[in-house]
């Protein structure tokens, strides 16, 4: 057997139907992690689907609780061949966001795969359930065609992402020798175009904030007082505006990157933003002036203002309302750090004559670290030429996505290079109705993680193990 027979497989698993039966059945597990009523949900979708799938591989599965009581299970499943060989861990979450059961297309729901030509509609299907029942497939055929893998693999799957992933770093801590490897290739989130495979290295990180003004108790008729008492939605909209300009230029100097690295510019040449046929139109005008679209959003800062709210929007009356509140985010780089952006933002706010206004970290949204592995790094390069083998095509090569995830687990914590090889595209609705992946990409992800696979025990990356 050799490479290109794994390949084949994985196209009959994936023509055959047999991808899309493995799919539905775990589809149709409701494990909106958002939802307290669901957490049974959460166990059965580990014990009926990822251990029994991993057993018959010959892993070892554990499934433990949350040390979190806000948080899902975890799952870690553990085929070790060769004490002295290569240690790949694969990462994977089962939770999704809740399923917007209402506001789907007519004739589709969120727990039943339906086909719409090369669309396939269901919640998870893309995020993350396609993306690890992808990867467990290219292990299992690996597997068969070898009779072993030729290196030891960690299968680790969480099911409180959708959430914040709340009890994963202390559990990383506690599981540090169950989840010991020399590498992580894992699958989550976009490509950067639909028909070019990518790699990304790592992530931004995300601070959510809250900025708030209360000026007095009630509000008071507009037409009485309108003039004579200060707005606070207008008072906030200003203190914003000295935040972040009008065309999205973040004006505070502690919350930007100090240098975008001349390795990190060279990845992103030639790098374009699509988002697919249902995608948003590119605001070419907004963010970070000189920058290409690829390193506004893969290598920089952003601030955003996530909602805002003043009065009673639902039932406004003609009244100056007597508080402002806006919800706001900053999507950041390894190049800043989180720890001085409160700070920051306090001695800008001051400075610029709203002392008034109030900011905070928002109540029970944890802080996400940024990660970025170096492009030049040999495990990115050895990937990239596995997935240019496999499909004749360049695969982008993304520093970091511009969304955040707990990579630093894998990073930082643990120590190892981060590998993701995305399986969806930009236009899939994730985290909206009519979530859905398209079938075509699928069915080459299945070659790419089937090559890639293949190739760790073939020829693989020049990587050592962390030493403790």
């Amino acid at each position: 057997m050799n490479r290109q027979s794994v390949i084949r497989s994985l196209q009959a698993y994936y023509d055959d139907g047999r991808f899309l039966a493995d799919l539905r059945r775990r589809v149709a597990i409701p494990t909106e992690s958002q939802d307290p009523a669901r957490r049974p949900e959460l166990y059965r979708y580990l014990e009926a689907e990822i251990a029994p799938a991993l057993r018959a591989l010959d892993y070892a599965v554990t499934i433990h609780d949350n040390p979190d009581p806000a948080g899902g299970p975890f799952l870690i499943g553990r085929r070790i061949e060769d004490p002295d060989a290569l240690t790949v861990l694969t990462y994977g979450h089962g939770d999704v966001v809740r399923g917007l059961d209402k506001d789907w297309r007519s004739g589709l729901s969120p727990w039943t795969i339906t086909l719409d030509g090369d669309r396939i509609y269901g919640r998870g299907v893309v995020d993350n359930k396609g993306q690890h029942t992808i990867n467990i497939a290219a292990l299992a055929e690996v597997i068969a065609k070898r009779g072993r893998l030729g290196f030891n693999s960690v299968f680790f799957v969480e099911m409180s992402e959708e959430v914040g992933s709340p009890g994963i770093h202390a559990f990383a801590r506690a599981q540090r020798d169950a989840l010991a490897a020399d590498l992580l290739i894992a699958s989550d989130g976009p490509r950067v175009t639909v028909d070019r495979p990518t790699i990304y290295l790592g992530s931004r990180g995300a601070m959510n904030l809250e900025l708030t003004l209360n000026l007095r108790e009630g509000g008071h008729h507009s037409g009485n007082w309108g003039g004579l008492l200060a707005n606070p939605g207008i008072i906030l909209a200003h203190a914003i505006a000295s935040i972040v300009s009008k065309t999205g230029e973040i004006l505070v100097p502690e919350l930007r990157p100090k240098q975008l690295p001349p390795s990190i510019r060279k990845a992103l040449e030639g790098i374009s933003i699509d988002g697919g046929a249902d995608g948003p139109a590119i605001d070419p005008w907004w963010g970070e002036p000189g920058l290409s679209a690829a390193e506004k959003v893969f290598a920089w800062s952003t601030f955003e203002v996530l909602a805002y709210i003043t009065g009673n929007p639902d039932d406004a009356v003609n009244a100056v309302p007597p508080w402002a509140s806006a919800h706001c985010q900053i999507r950041f780089t390894v190049d800043n750090d989180p720890a001085g952006f409160i700070p920051a933002l306090r001695r800008h706010l001051d400075a610029n004559g709203f002392t008034a206004v109030r900011v905070r970290e928002a109540p029970g949204r944890l802080v996400w670290q940024a990660t970025r592995l170096d492009p030049n790094h040999p495990a990115v390069q050895w990937a990239a030429a596995s997935i240019q083998r496999t499909t004749g095509k360049v695969p982008a090569l993304l520093p970091s996505i511009g969304g955040s995830m707990p990579n630093d687990v894998w990073a930082d914590m643990l120590g190892m290079p981060t590998i993701w090889v995305p399986h969806s595209y930009g236009g899939c609705s994730q985290h909206a109705p009519n979530e859905h992946g398209l079938g075509s990409l699928m069915r080459e992800s299945l070659e790419i993680m089937g090559g890639l696979f293949w190739d760790l025990a073939e020829s693989p990356p020049d990587i050592r193990r962390p030493s403790e």
